[in-house]
């Protein structure tokens, strides 16, 4: 895909939300946001960028499975152990839900140590392979992160780490905003400029153009669904 329609766009996030509200997921997600050009009433919008706001998994809520019959735990009541052995993926029952990988096996993923990634498991079991879809999940919310992240951007001088302020929250704490679907489906949200959005955040002008310029560069290279996890 190389795009969405208007009200294509905003029915895949209708979808989008009710995948949340229904599903038991990798991990409990808080918030929606879309933020980016769906918020800024472009028809069509070339690709659909996601903010998720998920909580850290510091304890399982999963249903234990049975005990093996000399009443040790098999590796089937230790997911850690069964998916490292299946998978070889660790982390599992700590960092992502142990029943949703017993569900969902084919939706997991690991980083690049090997351990099971919430950002990306959230990615294979919301969005397909190729959707024009950028996802951005953390544990802090959209509005802390984006100045997390602003801070973090001029730091090492790297603005495609900027996270695009102009966002609108779908959904939050198991309440969806018909409001904001309405508004997006009628383009009656009245934004900034990136640039001029990021000027309001503290940069001054030159700076400010310069960081959009890059991130949009950044955005226009990226093709398919990504996405990009971090912990605030």
């Amino acid at each position: 895909m190389t795009g969405f329609d208007r009200s294509d766009a905003v029915d895949r996030l209708e979808r989008f939300v009710d995948t949340v509200e229904d599903d038991r997921l990798p991990v409990p997600v808080r918030e929606v946001w879309a933020l980016g050009d769906i918020a800024l009433g472009l028809d069509p919008v070339e690709r659909l960028d996601i903010y998720v706001t998920k909580d850290v998994l510091l304890r399982d809520d999963s249903e234990p499975t049975a005990s093996s019959d000399d009443g040790t735990e098999s590796n089937a009541g230790d997911p850690n152990a069964r998916f490292r052995e299946s998978h070889g993926i660790e982390g599992v029952g700590k960092s992502v839900r142990a029943d949703w990988a017993r569900e969902h096996p084919d939706y997991l993923r690991a980083n690049a140590n090997g351990h099971a990634a919430p950002e990306q498991c959230l990615a294979a079991h919301l969005l397909g392979d190729d959707e024009p879809i950028h996802l951005e999940v953390c544990n802090a919310s959209f509005e802390d992160n984006v100045t997390q992240r602003l801070r973090g951007a001029q730091l090492r001088e790297d603005y495609t780490q900027l996270l695009d302020p102009r966002g609108v929250c779908l959904w939050a704490d198991g309440t969806r905003s018909d409001d904001a679907f309405r508004k997006l489906r009628e383009s009656e949200l009245a934004l900034p400029t990136l640039s001029a959005a990021l000027e309001m955040l503290g940069m001054d002008d030159d700076e400010a153009d310069a960081a959009a310029r890059e991130l949009h560069s950044w955005r226009e290279r990226q093709d398919g669904v990504t996405v990009r996890g971090d912990v605030v």
